[in-house]
């Protein structure tokens, strides 16, 4: 068996560099850090470090035990803390990871709720694409991920998932909707382009299914469907011409794309119109491409969450036909999740219903909730 010590030892080597740094970060003395070291190269019979000029350089089976270690010892603090928050021995703490446009909608509704109800409950926040979301919370540094995929298919809804579904699909054919997203982006990073089983792109077949039955063996993470979102094209007010959702008819017009994985969604899209769009412009700054737009600089694609973040006022949208956006909160591991958890997943999905019914109704809305440990 390995010890979990000498692994926080290779842990902090890989991240710090050299055995100097990782001492100075352990608060170990330089000599104990390679003695750790040596050891765990006895225990697992294969080299984990080799000299690279005055320094070192952790080998490939030493970057792999690394990488699986910083898994192994998140999971064992995130276990620590929810223990001890089982216990009254701290104040609960929670970790959420979210995109970027979540954090402009979802996030700071929710957050208010949160307090309301369950005052204690420290919240942490932490920006992150899906993919790296995912990786945070395999590693246990976060509680909960919020991620998003696109699908040409509207996942499969349990009795309980029918009513989410119906409220956060409420929204907005007029341009807004109401739903929500990040700029450009989708799974596409993890496979995720549309189409197939849903949930397959990133969870190798979950269903996105509101109870707490829907495991992914493979990755162990459960996934909770939030919003299910309209996806728009959009497109300068200046434009004389009425907006239409064929994007063939934009094919010779200069276009606007996130990163990566955002590009890849687009160029499906066009390609499934009959068309390679040319692409004028990169940024995953929803407000910078509303701004290109608005500038007769090229047209665009944006998740219903990027206009309910921030609507420049200079451009028109039209929501597409071939293309929906789902945003899933996920958490890790096996049931029932801590009090706190349960908590936060409820709140996160009062809150990611449509401006149309949370406008102003908000409070109204959460008061009908049985929020799990929530303050009297």
């Amino acid at each position: 068996m390995l010890d979990v010590t000498r692994l926080r030892v290779l842990v902090a080597v890989a991240r710090c560099g050299s055995v100097t740094a990782a001492a100075k970060a352990l608060n170990y003395a330089q000599p104990s850090v390679s003695h750790h070291l040596a050891r765990l190269e006895a225990e697992t019979g294969v080299k984990l470090i080799q000299r690279a000029g005055r320094g070192i350089r952790l080998t490939d089976a030493g970057r792999l035990l690394a990488e699986r270690a910083a898994e192994v010892i998140g999971r064992l603090d995130a276990a620590e803390n929810e223990l001890a928050a089982y216990t009254g021995l701290r104040a609960g703490r929670l970790r959420l990871a979210a995109f970027p446009s979540a954090l402009g909608t979802i996030v700071p509704a929710a957050a208010a709720l949160l307090r309301e109800h369950q005052p204690s409950v420290d919240l942490r926040l932490t920006e992150a694409e899906p993919p790296e979301a995912l990786r945070m919370l395999r590693a246990g540094y976060v509680d909960v991920a919020l991620v998003f995929r696109y699908s040409a298919q509207a996942p499969e809804a349990t009795e309980d998932q029918e009513g989410a579904g119906d409220q956060s699909a409420a929204g907005a054919p007029g341009g807004l909707g109401g739903s929500g997203g990040h700029a450009h982006g989708g799974l596409g990073g993890l496979g995720g382009l549309g189409g197939g089983e849903p949930g397959a792109d990133f969870y190798g077949g979950v269903n996105p299914a509101d109870d707490d039955a829907a495991i992914d063996i493979t990755e162990g993470v459960r996934e909770r469907l939030l919003l299910e979102e309209p996806v728009y094209l959009v497109t300068s007010g200046h434009d004389t011409e009425a907006s239409c959702a064929d994007l063939s008819r934009y094919a010779r017009h200069r276009w606007i794309a996130g990163c990566d994985r955002c590009r890849a969604h687009l160029l499906r899209q066009c390609a499934l119109a009959g068309f390679t769009p040319k692409i004028a412009f990169t940024t995953d700054d929803y407000v910078a491409v509303q701004a290109l737009v608005a500038a007769d600089l090229g047209v665009s694609t944006l998740p219903a969450l990027c206009l309910r973040a921030a609507r420049h006022p200079g451009v028109k949208t039209v929501p597409l036909l071939r293309t929906r956006r789902y945003v899933s909160a996920v958490r890790y591991g096996d049931p029932p999740d801590p009090p706190a958890v349960q908590l936060l997943m409820d709140v996160l999905r009062t809150a990611a219903v449509p401006p149309s019914r949370t406008s102003g109704n908000l409070a109204e809305e959460a008061g009908r909730l049985q929020l799990p440990g929530a303050a009297s």
